[in-house]
């Protein structure tokens, strides 16, 4: 069995008769309406895992999975235009078992944005520590890498901040 790659990924409307059964004209007529950040979250191209405590937030992600379930709703990916009725158009290709290791490219553990799974505790935007290196003796050319977002693990950047620890990999 092979592994879920997402090629190209667009939830909104781009055309007129995709899910439109029984649905009034005026919420099928606006055909340019999408996500842009679609396929960012539909892939693994940024995998961001999050922890506070012992509570995980964890972004809907496909690539690498031999399955996924993703729910087009506008609570997953936005509302990209009020009043549109939408849809979730994917395309990906499976990829064999057997292909690609792991290459870290860059990592940080903190947090850079407020957007990122918010929380009451996500009060500042910069604060984060790189872990680059540490991430690459652990991952680079393995098939797998299990992470965990943590304090122990990689020191606390900022007392009392909501973090979360972000890679950006590819599989090579």
């Amino acid at each position: 069995m092979g592994f879920i790659k997402v090629l190209r990924a667009s939830y909104g409307r781009t055309d007129r008769t995709t899910c439109a059964g029984g649905r009034p004209a005026n919420q099928i007529s606006n055909t340019h309406c999408f996500r842009e950040a679609s396929l960012h979250l539909m892939s693994a191209r940024v995998l961001k895992l999050y922890q506070i405590l012992v509570i995980v937030c964890s972004r809907i992600r496909c690539d690498g999975r031999k399955s996924c379930s993703v729910p087009a709703t506008n609570s997953v990916f936005s509302d990209p235009c009020y009043g549109t009725y939408k849809y979730l158009d994917v395309s990906y290709d499976c990829i064999p078992a057997n292909s690609g290791v792991i290459s870290v490219h860059h990592a940080n553990y903190g947090r850079r944005d407020l957007v990122t799974c918010p929380h009451k505790l996500a009060t500042t935007p910069h604060c984060y520590s790189p872990q680059t290196s540490s991430l690459r003796s652990r991952c680079n050319g393995r098939k797998t890498c299990q992470l965990y977002a943590s304090n122990s693990l990689y020191s606390d950047p900022c007392y009392r901040v909501y973090k979360y620890l972000e890679v950006m990999y590819s599989c090579t």
